[in-house]
């Protein structure tokens, strides 16, 4: 196997992705009442608040009078619950639910979530829904294997479902307290059984997991808090880096797996993953990406006509920008929403020409002008050159390149599907030699000391800016 590749994206092979960006792998959505309620509609509307974190496949548990239902589909959510013949049987007090993200190496249907353990009666006594990814894997399989467990799947989720499942005789709190002495990574988990739900989170807190109120009853988790405003679910706060939060017929409650846990949550949540509208640990994601584009500009000022920002996530960073400067922004990059994520396409030139069917400019006001184009990041620098050259061709005097992140320059291999060292640009050329092979009049990066201001803080994972992580690879 190819180390470089990312570990759960292991058969993903870079001239086969046609969009220039990182991908988030998954989104997880979780609800629990001491009263029925309608569990099919509010994880419906939470996995679809989440659909921008995975798209390939979804699904979801249900806990009804005492017996858990699981429904797995291919495709978006909308889609996925539509095919739902009796949705009266998904009608419980509790459930949670997953958003897969698109790998196109094993997207066998055993991969997608939630995955469950059954007793010798064939009943589930225990689903899971994970968002991150677990390092040094391998070896805790393995022995696991040689004790006896057997695995149907191949993702690190199902790795914790049956470590969990070993100990589960114990109970759920002291399954998930033994099973987090082998457990390294990043893990944002919601586990369900006949009796409650516990979410838990790694020791650094990488991955997001919020907390939500609907009434005095029932309790929402979520990636995010978008998801929350989804079914209406008031914020309550997050769950802490190395915390168990267990919620059953007594309420909630919770307490600290880990000791002394150090809070290092992504920093490219903030940048990109994270819809603009989500609050993440108490910080405003759109305020992050506007500032960005405010802290741009005062970094490189440049005398322009016009600010554009790449949709979605680099527009508020234009905005920013615009706001500073004093420079007009302008939404003239127009994106198609109903595009693929995969297209088979077997030429380079056919492979290019597909970014004129997701971004595609309007030229009248474009031509003549000198241009400030920013974008979120740049990551193989394909679709960031061949963008400038839409622009170019639609008659723009100058282009100015700006990214609202600092360059990356290392894979992540915490949940984030990012392609090797050797496919990363900023990590191959010099910022003189990237603005030359990218054909632009300027270019330049948030610098990190910039985006810590920002984040207002250091403690976050900016391990694909600087290759230092919170957790070691092996």
């Amino acid at each position: 196997m190819d180390k470089n590749y990312y570990q759960r994206n292991r058969f993903r092979k870079s001239e086969n992705i046609l969009f220039d960006s990182p991908e988030e792998e998954c989104g997880v959505f979780g609800v629990y009442s001491t009263k029925n309620i309608d569990t099919f509609s509010l994880v419906q509307f939470g996995l679809f608040a989440l659909q921008h974190r995975g798209q390939e496949a979804c699904g979801f548990s249900v806990l009804k009078e005492g017996t858990i239902y699981t429904v797995k589909q291919s495709g978006l959510v909308l889609d996925a619950f539509k095919s739902v013949e009796d949705t009266e049987n998904y009608q419980g007090n509790a459930a949670i639910g997953h958003n897969r993200y698109t790998t196109a190496g094993d997207k066998k249907r055993y991969n997608y979530q939630p995955l469950f353990a059954k007793n010798e009666y064939d009943r589930t006594i225990l689903s899971i829904v994970h968002n991150g990814n677990l390092v040094g894997i391998d070896e805790l399989r393995n022995r696991l294997e040689k004790e006896g467990v057997n695995f149907l799947a191949t993702s690190d989720t199902e790795v914790m479902l049956r470590l969990l499942q070993k100990h589960l005789s114990n109970g759920l709190e002291n399954a998930i307290k033994e099973s987090a002495k082998y457990l390294k990574g990043a893990f944002s988990v919601l586990t369900l059984t006949k009796e409650k739900l516990v979410a838990f989170r790694d020791p650094n807190g990488i991955r997001p997991l919020c907390i939500g109120v609907i009434d005095e009853n029932t309790y929402v988790f979520a990636s995010e808090s978008c998801a929350l405003d989804g079914v209406g679910a008031q914020y309550l706060r997050d769950v802490m880096p190395g915390e168990m939060v267990i919620v059953d017929k007594n309420g909630l409650r919770s307490e600290m797996i880990y000791e002394n846990p150090i809070r290092r949550i992504c920093s490219f949540e903030y940048i990109y993953f994270a819809r603009p509208d989500s609050i993440i640990e108490n910080i405003e994601v759109y305020k992050v990406r506007e500032k960005s584009g405010e802290k741009l500009c005062e970094q490189s000022p440049v005398e322009a006509d016009l600010v554009i920002g790449v949709p979605d996530s680099g527009i508020p960073a234009a905005i920013g920008y615009s706001k500073a400067s004093k420079i007009p922004f302008m939404p003239v990059l127009i994106k198609n929403r109903y595009i693929g994520r995969s297209f088979i396409v077997p030429t380079q030139e056919m492979r290019e020409r597909v970014v004129n069917l997701k971004l595609n400019p309007i030229e009248s006001e474009i031509k003549g002008k000198r241009i400030i184009i920013i974008d979120d990041s740049i990551v193989r620098g394909t679709t960031s050159k061949r963008l400038v050259k839409i622009l170019q061709e639609a008659g723009a005097t100058e282009i100015h390149f700006r990214s609202a992140s600092p360059a990356i320059i290392a894979p992540c291999y915490l949940g984030i599907d990012t392609p090797d060292k050797t496919h990363l640009i900023s990590s191959q050329k010099s910022k003189e030699e990237l603005k030359n092979y990218l054909n632009v009049n300027s270019l330049d990066f948030l610098s990190l000391e910039n985006l810590y201001e920002i984040l207002g803080s250091k403690n976050h994972c900016f391990g694909c800016f600087t290759e230092k992580y919170p957790v070691s690879k092996d």
